[in-house]
């Protein structure tokens, strides 16, 4: 019987979901050279503030910072440089269609492994405004507020 695919989550961007609201998540892999995969897999990459863009019909990550590598030598990579995200034709058409329009830009959302490769998750973001980041905020509020006086009246019972 086979086993289910473990994801391991190395990098998280999780003001991406504060920020923005999420649309559509997209799988991406990602070109890095042996330096940059060895300091993602010790947990050395932030993906805040960190896009995609498209250009010249290619998706490639801006803003992604991942640390030197410690025992790395004159080869070491810059921490932010532009990488190359890898996407199907069809996959890159589509996202340029919908960036073009009002508000949309894509976000980078984590890095992760999955089947031996370090993926990148991408979202289709459009910008909150301050009250929806409010509004958002006192939701989650009131549902943490639920599920403990749930908790409590279990306990109690």
């Amino acid at each position: 019987m086979k086993k289910p695919e473990e994801e391991k989550v190395f990098a998280d961007n999780r003001k991406a979901y504060h920020d923005y609201y999420i649309d559509e998540t997209y799988e991406a892999g990602i070109a890095l050279t042996g330096t940059e995969v060895k300091s993602i897999r010790s947990g050395k990459a932030n993906l805040r503030d960190s896009y995609a863009a498209i250009v010249d019909s290619e998706c490639i990550l801006m803003n992604a910072h991942i640390s030197p590598y410690d025992q790395g030598n004159q080869f070491n990579h810059d921490p932010r440089r532009k990488r190359k995200l890898l996407l199907h034709k069809r996959e890159i058409n589509r996202l340029i269609g919908l960036t073009m329009q009002k508000g949309y830009t894509l976000v980078a959302l984590r890095f992760y492994q999955k089947r031996g490769k370090i993926k990148v998750a991408l979202g289709l973001a459009r910008g909150k405004k301050t009250h929806d980041k409010r509004d958002a905020e006192a939701e989650k509020e009131a549902k943490r507020d639920i599920e403990q006086a749930f908790r409590l009246r279990q306990k109690g019972e």
